[in-house]
Parts: structure tokens; C-alpha cells; sequence
């Protein structure tokens, strides 16, 4: 019997009931897209205080970061805490994966900025284009040069540090992708959601008064033209955490 390779994931928003009834919340859903045979998968609720200890840390292949509600340029405890966090598992070159939140979240800790984006709200299916230097570090993949993937964010990077390489952008955000050595990868949009848990976000934005009726009834249309290119991003996700590429 091998060694069993163990994941976390740090887990940075509540779960709405819709996606626990449904998928087991938010760690069943990174879980589906992301764990193969033989892993153990840990949650760490981060946004609710809950972190690993130091001594845990080591024991982990690597962690995903998850999206969040909350702002990745504010400086509540646990957003700073978190913070820390990255930087360390950054110098132990730990497989981090930042997905929207924890995407903006790997920016700042690697000394980018980060804030509202320029343009608004990015809620829907939108074409992702992959740098031609992209075509390298994912060798292995044969990626085409571009790819559909949900998003649902009102904030973004705005600008990264030299030492990191900007891999995608889209019409809507200048950084939709980027890398830093081997081990940091963060992704703006959501390689792991489903069309139903979008347009669930959608009405619960709206009933919030966070989005138009009119803005959410153009997004629900556009959704239904279109789908997301969910498994190239489920294999371009997992091949660079368990260190494939």
C-alpha cells in the first residue's frame, strides 16, 4: 500500500442550503471536480476561524483555495490570517490553488493589488484566452488557446508582481490566470461550478439587491446558450495540483 496523498481545502465562504442539500456544500463540489483514488481530503472553514495547526501543514500535498462574499482587499482577522497562510505555504512551495476569492487572495500574497474590478459585476459563461507562453507550462495538456468558464465577481487582481507570469485574460479582466514557480496557480473564474449553482447565485444576488432584474434575467439567457468547458478545467486543475504538468 502507497502513502496516501492527503489535500485541504481552505474554505472561505457559508454554504447556501441549496449547495449542501445538493452537493454537501461547497468542499462535496471542489471534492468532485478534484479528489481521484486513493486522497484524503480535509475542509478547513477558514472564514469561520477554523485553520490548520502548524504542524499540519506538512503532512498535505497541497490546498485549493475556495471563493468567497467577503472582499480578498479587506483586512478582516481571518482574511489576514489567511494571508500569512499563503505566504508560508508559499515558502514551503506547497501546491496552492486559488480559485476566484482565493485567485484575488494569491495575488495579494504574492505582493500583487487587487480591488473592484473596473468594469463591474463578471457574472456568467465568458471565453478565457491563454498566453502563448501558456502553451509550455501546460504541455502535457494540449490546451486549446481558449476556454469557457463560469464566473461570478465583483472584485479582481489588478496588477502582480514580475516574478509571477500572467497565463489567461478575458474581455472583461486583464488577469484571469496566473502562475508563480510550480506551485501557485490562481484561476478568477470557477472551473468547479455547475450551471445550477450559478443561477442560483444569480437570484440569490438580485434578492439581495446586489444585481438588477434586468442584469440577472441577461445573465440566466446567456447561460442557457452556452456551456463551460468543465473538463478541460477539471484536468488542467488536478494535473497541476497532483504535480502532473
Amino acid at each position: 500500500m502507497g502513502i496516501t496523498k492527503k489535500f485541504a481545502v481552505l474554505h472561505c465562504a457559508e454554504d447556501s442550503d441549496f449547495v449542501k442539500k445538493k452537493y454537501g456544500g461547497y468542499f462535496g463540489v471542489f471534492v468532485g471536480m478534484l479528489a481521484e483514488d486513493g486522497e484524503e481530503w480535509d475542509v478547513y472553514r477558514v472564514a469561520a476561524g477554523e485553520f490548520p495547526d502548524d504542524d499540519a501543514i506538512g503532512g498535505y500535498e497541497g490546498f485549493v483555495i475556495t471563493g468567497s462574499c467577503s472582499d480578498a482587499h479587506a483586512n478582516d482577522l481571518w482574511i489576514c490570517r489567511l494571508l500569512n497562510l499563503l505566504k508560508r505555504l508559499d515558502s514551503m512551495k506547497k501546491k496552492v490553488l486559488g480559485i476566484c476569492f482565493g485567485h484575488q487572495m494569491l495575488g495579494r500574497a504574492l505582493g500583487g493589488k487587487v480591488g473592484r474590478a473596473i468594469t463591474g459585476w463578471d457574472i456568467g459563461i465568458r471565453t478565457v484566452h491563454f498566453s502563448p507562453s501558456s502553451s509550455k507550462l501546460f504541455a502535457s495538456l494540449k490546451m486549446p488557446k481558449m476556454l469557457s468558464v463560469i464566473e461570478c465577481h465583483q472584485d479582481e487582481v489588478w496588477e502582480l508582481p514580475p516574478k509571477v507570469e500572467v497565463v489567461a485574460w478575458s474581455n472583461k479582466a486583464g488577469i484571469e490566470m496566473f502562475r508563480y514557480g510550480d506551485h501557485v496557480m490562481g484561476i478568477q473564474g470557477h472551473p468547479e461550478y455547475t450551471k445550477d449553482i450559478l443561477l442560483h447565485l444569480v437570484d440569490r444576488l438580485f434578492h439581495r439587491d446586489l444585481i438588477t432584474k434586468q442584469y440577472a434575467d441577461e445573465v440566466k439567457a446567456n447561460v442557457d446558450a452556452r456551456n463551460p468547458d468543465k473538463e478541460a478545467w477539471k484536468k488542467l486543475c488536478t494535473s497541476f495540483l497532483k504535480g502532473r504538468l
